[in-house]
């Protein structure tokens, strides 16, 4: 979570997300409904850093060949 200055804005979501929202705040997981849309938002930005990452390294050593495809089904396992 960023911790510092905060801004206050509105956004609309879906029903089904606010209420997952809510039902994450009832239960204790997350102190708010904004801190619970932090986190998401915080892993959308990890999500998206890490594909920039994967994507230069790709154009330096190019993408993943036969070999380390079938290693990383291996190490991984069943989808």
């Amino acid at each position: 979570m960023v911790v510092g200055m905060t801004t206050k804005i509105t956004v609309s979501l879906p029903d089904e997300q606010v209420r997952a929202a809510k039902r994450a705040v009832a239960s204790g997981r997350v102190p708010s409904v904004s801190a619970y849309v932090s986190a998401a938002l915080d892993r959308k930005t990890g999500d998206e850093e890490l594909l920039e990452m994967l994507d230069e390294m790709d154009e330096i050593y190019g993408p993943p060949g036969p070999e380390a495809e079938a290693w990383a089904r291996r190490a991984l396992g069943p989808e």
